[in-house]
């Protein structure tokens, strides 16, 4: 059909779309089920919880397995032993959410400075810095892993804190979705701030933060997840320290030889990077799409 413009508009027939909204609608709910059946089992009790786990390995594959959808007993045992009796997995959980905070605010101070910088300055070796950030963004942890073990120990970070957080504040996948996002901006805009006046870190503070929200809350919701679930990197440069270590790093011990609480740590595990997702969605339903400003 044509709108008053003359322009050609395809609208899909509407069975089509009520077509794609379920399917949709059916993957969102199998990609629940996971997420739902452990809060569940977070309320059994922690010997039926036991006995449940106890079963695994042992069923016939010609029969499907028995998923219990109730508890015997509704049971707050197993926040209990968490959060009261046996503290040391919330130990773990309080280092997670110190290594996020830390690194997210590091990261906050230092990568849209540094994508304003590459975006919107020219300088020499620009393109150079560019290009690296580029390289290590392709480059897979297990490559640069044995020059960061030998730069951490030659400036004495290796098995600190710091030796987790600080390389995290560079991180170039950020950096380069910030820099391509600032690179659609106007240059009316700066032009405009800097007739008025605004120096160079006004414009910065008071025009392209505010207008690159969407995609610095995106980086944000998206490095929150990164640094919540970090493994490889704590497991390397925190090696002698096992008190420092994440709960990320100690989930599958956890796991792996049934202590009745497993569920209940999963939940607990679960809930900050579920309440960073909803609290950001429409940052990262805009800011992913990297949408030109006209």
């Amino acid at each position: 059909m044509r709108n008053g413009k003359d322009k050609l508009i395809y609208r899909p027939p509407g069975g089509s779309k009520w077509l794609t909204r379920g399917l949709l609608m059916l993957l969102a709910l199998l990609m629940l089920i996971p997420v739902v059946v452990t809060f569940l089992y977070s309320f059994f009790s922690p010997e039926e919880i036991k006995a449940f786990m106890q079963t695994r390995g042992s069923y016939d594959d010609t029969q499907w397995m028995d998923v219990k959808l109730s508890p015997m007993m509704f049971s707050l045992t197993q926040y209990y032993e968490i959060l009261i009796r046996d503290t040391s997995i919330l130990h773990m959980f309080v280092n997670s959410a110190l290594y996020t905070v830390a690194i997210l605010l590091g990261q906050a101070a230092v990568i849209p400075l540094m994508a304003y910088g590459l975006s919107r300055f020219k300088f020499r070796g620009r393109d150079a810095i560019f290009f690296g950030i580029i390289m290590l963004m392709l480059l897979p942890f297990q490559v640069t892993m044995v020059p960061n073990v030998l730069t951490l120990r030659a400036i004495g970070l290796l098995n600190t804190v710091w030796a987790v957080i600080l390389p995290m504040w560079f991180a170039p996948f950020y950096i380069f979705l910030i820099r391509q996002f600032m690179l659609g901006l106007p240059n009316e805009l700066l032009e405009a701030a800097q007739v008025d006046g605004a120096g160079t870190f006004r414009c910065y503070a008071h025009i392209v933060l505010p207008v690159c929200r969407p995609i610095i809350g995106a980086a944000v919701a998206l490095s929150f997840a990164d640094c919540w679930n970090l493994v490889e990197q704590p497991m390397t440069y925190l090696s002698q320290r096992m008190e420092l270590q994440p709960l990320s790093v100690m989930f599958n011990q956890l796991a792996s030889s049934s202590s009745g609480i497993e569920f209940a740590g999963a939940s607990i595990y679960i809930l900050p990077a579920l309440f960073i997702y909803l609290y950001f969605l429409k940052d990262i339903l805009a800011g992913v799409q990297l949408t030109e400003l006209k």
